[in-house]
């Protein structure tokens, strides 16, 4: 039986890395489910980055942008382990992207949420270790504009959702990966 893992930290955190490599320690060949939609050539480039680490051979890759529980009911046998990267991308799909709703901030929340809950059932059904990544984005001042502060909202949430149904929670600063769940209490 598999098991949930979070890895979060912020930009250029090592988290991505981190996170492929521990699925890559739990199977030799290991599902990719890509959130990012490239909508421009700074993304694009982004994504060259990450494919290029996964072009190895060890991954089957899937893309995710959205309903990405209907791609954890489709994977294969031929592999023990699933990389999410990242959950903060998927929830921006939600909020901005073209699977947006309307709405005001608590229908998009409570929607985003479900989307969340959606997929952390789905990864639990299949039976592998899934690694899900996300981005920190609450640590710094607070946002001067009312999407900026939804956005670092929703994220925190999200994040606190994930992480309370997961077995292990990293968080990765300078490309150093702790278990805050193991060192953590919870009131």
């Amino acid at each position: 039986m598999g098991k949930l893992v979070l890895v979060t930290g912020g930009a250029r955190s090592g988290k991505s890395t981190f996170a492929e490599k521990y699925v890559l320690r739990t199977s030799e060949k290991c599902d990719y489910i890509a959130t990012a939609e490239i909508l421009d050539e700074e993304m694009a480039e982004r994504v060259k980055l990450h494919q290029k680490r996964r072009a190895n051979g060890h991954w089957v890759n899937h893309e995710g942008y959205y309903d990405a529980e209907k791609v954890f009911e489709s994977l294969g046998e031929e592999t023990g382990a699933v990389l999410f990267d990242c959950l903060t991308l998927y929830m921006t799909n939600y909020m901005y992207g073209k699977g947006a709703i309307k709405g005001d901030f608590a229908t998009r929340t409570k929607y985003v949420l479900d989307k969340i809950k959606a997929v952390l059932d789905a990864a639990k059904k299949c039976g592998k270790t899934v690694v899900f990544v996300t981005n920190e984005v609450g640590a710094g001042i607070v946002p001067d504009n009312v999407i900026s502060r939804e956005y670092r909202d929703l994220n925190g949430w999200v994040n606190q959702c994930v992480a309370e149904q997961c077995d292990e929670v990293y968080v990765c600063y300078a490309g150093i990966a702790v278990d805050f769940k193991r060192l953590g209490e919870r009131i």
